[in-house]
């Protein structure tokens, strides 16, 4: 099999995936990524490389049909949503585990392929952060929680906990006001257990990656920090999955925290000692791996789009669920039709996102904002809990041109005409994160507004995206189409 050697910098996907988890199926890695309240979620990476990525699907098109995750009104998933998913492969089926918090409900989706059809049920009971693992001997463990790890036994089919079966507190983490292990996960390699946690230094914010082993599920649990290193504008790498190579050799896939574009995972050579116990090089900006398809040539992640097909490029996803019957794409046009009165941006339905690119990005697209109503806004937006737009707006049959900073105006003008060329451009660090809007005029770009400052607020608890969108507040039913999206 041609093998070669393929390099690449840390970090190894420079956009928002947290909670990554990993697997190898022969010569190809799968990841699952936190989505939360984004449509279509669950998303699933493929690798030949481990450093390269492509999207391969998402595990389901929407989670539930509730007003929160539809964006009724001003209820909202923010937040909330899936979290911290399990992806494992066992006897020809993927699994992909999590929980949701707003519905307080534990999720298993299972599929033959990658690619998916994704069947979901839901497992009885709640279990932050979990981890599933398929012992040798077909029983079932989940392990979950956070300071006080547990693991319980699962029937069979993983539809509830086993009656009688095990179920205990296996570590435990000091007392203290910082974070307690969690993001767990859960192996067994050569024989022995082994879990990986994420917690916080005692003095201030900085992940720590933890391991642990024992000889048996029952057993006495060893171990301590593996990780407690900075790499460049992080404060610290810790929580994700490990995964071993065609060759023998073993990595970790562990995310850092990269301010208000998001967490971002790295690639971390390991190995296990004399004792078996997992040790960690030290991570570093270069990273290189074997391929068995070196030639492969990857889909982008961050994708510019003329729209003239009627599926969306999977790098896209709504902001909570989308409105069937109110958005279509093709014929060049991502069109969004308003159903809702919305006062922001931030409850707007069918804002179709992508995520912004670290340490900096630039996108513009063309708005035709000729179908807006009085009271309706349409546009670019950098969303986030302190968001910014630059858009087209509508008010007693004249058409302005506005940029604003969440609910604050920063700029507005008449403008001639209903088409306009839009664009944002971000610029990302761990402490310091801004993002200026503009707009061409006689085909030269024209700064318009205020620079927005963002920050990872945990009051959305994603990292930055870029936006298209429309609202009314006034009366439904406008129209905005955009063409020409181009991702810089």
């Amino acid at each position: 099999m041609k093998t070669e050697i393929i390099r690449g910098t840390n970090p190894i996907i420079s956009c928002d995936m947290p909670d990554p988890d990993v697997i190898r199926v022969g010569d190809t890695y799968y990841m699952c990524s936190t989505t939360m309240y984004y449509m279509p979620g669950g998303v699933i990476l493929r690798s030949y490389d481990l450093i390269n990525w492509e999207f391969c699907s998402h595990v389901y098109e929407t989670l539930e049909d509730t007003p929160r995750q539809n964006l009724d009104g001003e209820n909202n998933a923010y937040a909330n949503g899936m979290w911290a998913p399990s992806l494992r492969y066992h006897d020809g089926r993927f699994y992909v585990i999590f929980i949701a918090n707003d519905t307080h409900k534990t999720y298993c989706f299972t599929a033959e392929n990658p690619e998916g059809p994704w069947t979901k049920s839901y497992i009885d009971g709640f279990y932050h952060d979990c981890s599933v693992l398929f012992d040798d001997d077909g029983r079932v463990y989940i392990m979950y929680g956070n300071r006080n790890i547990r693991i319980t036994e699962l029937k069979p089919d993983l539809s509830a906990p086993l009656e009688g079966g095990f179920d205990k507190v296996v570590i435990r983490d000091a007392p203290g006001d910082f974070l307690g292990y969690e993001g767990s996960h859960f192996y067994k390699i050569n024989g022995k257990y082994y879990a990986f946690f994420i917690h916080a230094a005692r003095d201030e914010w900085r992940r720590i990656e933890a391991a642990y082993m024992a000889d048996s599920i029952d057993g006495e649990w060893v171990g301590g920090d593996v990780i407690d290193y900075k790499l460049p504008d992080t404060n610290g790498v810790a929580q994700g999955g490990i995964v071993d190579t065609p060759d023998g050799r073993w990595f970790g896939v562990i995310f850092a925290d990269h301010g208000a574009v998001g967490r971002i995972p790295n690639l971390v050579p390991m190995r296990f000692d004399e004792t078996g116990f997992p040790v960690f090089d030290t991570p570093s900006e270069i990273v290189e791996n074997t391929s068995t398809r070196p030639d492969y040539v990857y889909s982008p992640i961050f994708a510019s789009d003329d729209f003239t097909s009627e599926a969306l490029n999977p790098a896209w996803e709504f902001n909570h669920n989308p409105k069937s019957g109110f958005w279509h794409t093709g014929d060049g046009k991502f069109t969004i039709t308003t159903e809702k009165l919305s006062n922001s941006v931030e409850f707007a339905r069918n804002t179709l996102t992508q995520r912004a690119k670290y340490p900096e990005c630039k996108a513009y697209v063309t708005l035709d904002a000729s179908g807006l109503q009085d009271g309706d806004t349409a546009g670019l937006t950098m969303l986030q809990y302190q968001y910014g737009i630059i858009g087209l707006t509508k008010e007693q049959g004249r058409t302005y041109l506005v940029m604003k900073s969440r609910e604050k105006t920063c700029a507005k003008i008449l403008f001639d005409g209903d088409t306009v060329t839009l664009g944002v451009r971000g610029k990302f660090s761990l402490n310091h994160s801004e993002v200026s809007f503009m707009y061409q005029k006689d085909g030269e770009w024209v700064d318009f507004g205020e620079m927005v400052y963002p920050t990872f607020d945990l009051r959305h608890f994603v990292g930055c995206r870029i936006g298209l969108f429309a609202y009314s507040t006034e009366k439904t039913g406008g129209t905005a189409e955009f063409s020409h999206f181009v991702y810089k």
